[in-house]
């Protein structure tokens, strides 16, 4: 799968969005290593604290049906649908994908220019804290 078509699945899952709150929809598209894709898009809630970002709505689904290890992950998101920045994970959700991801997972953004950027997930969770860290 490429980051591509990561990427258009992404757009796809914002598509979804429920954001009236803040019209900043957001859509995620999440490589596991069984080469399924799950996608989610963030919820947003009245309340906003039971709010759902994106990653995490296609990270507990993957979980959710016996996945556990993930590649990649693509997300796109903007106001009103509208993708022309970058969109970068939360802290919640960076963390959240460390509980499965390697340090060295790529986090696939949509770029400026239209194409888009990689970082691994290391480079916007550095020093993290992850389940090695839990001697058992």
């Amino acid at each position: 799968m490429t980051g591509t078509e990561l990427v258009a699945l992404a757009r796809e899952a914002m598509l979804c969005a429920y954001a009236p709150y803040s019209h900043h929809t957001v859509g995620a598209a999440l490589l596991g290593a069984s080469g399924k894709v799950y996608l989610g898009c963030n919820i947003e809630n009245a309340a906003y604290s039971p709010t759902c970002c994106a990653e995490r709505v296609a990270l507990f689904k993957a979980v959710s049906e016996g996945e556990r290890a993930f590649s990649a992950i693509a997300i796109v998101g903007g106001m009103h649908g509208a993708t022309a920045s970058p969109c970068a994970p939360c802290g919640v959700c960076r963390q959240a994908l460390r509980e499965f991801c390697d340090p060295d997972a790529l986090l696939i953004l949509l770029g400026y220019d239209g194409g888009y950027d990689e970082y691994t997930l290391s480079e916007l969770l550095p020093e993290s804290f992850g389940p090695d860290h839990i001697k058992r």
